[in-house]
């Protein structure tokens, strides 16, 4: 289940990326909303599945609140799947 989740947290951290630094410049600078809308979407979805993941991991792996913790607020700070991938995993 780790590997699925790490690849799932790389997606999730490219989704996040791709929303943030291609998608919204375009909504706002060229007044062309269609790219916010797939990759927000997929974005979303990819993230419900990050966070329900990391439930299970929690549980299973017997993680620590703290990590638990870290692992979750990483999913929302840029780079931060990243960053959680190659530490904590």
């Amino acid at each position: 289940m780790i590997k699925i989740f790490k690849i799932i947290a790389l997606l999730e951290g490219i989704s996040l990326l791709a929303l943030l630094f291609f998608a919204m410049p375009m909504k706002y600078f060229f007044h062309n909303p269609v790219f916010v809308k797939h990759i927000g979407m997929a974005h979303g979805l990819l993230f419900i599945l990050y966070i329900a993941l990391a439930i299970l991991l929690k549980i299973d792996q017997k993680w620590e609140m703290k990590k638990f913790g870290i692992i979750c607020l990483a999913s929302i700070i840029p780079f931060g799947t990243f960053y959680v991938e190659k530490k904590y995993l």
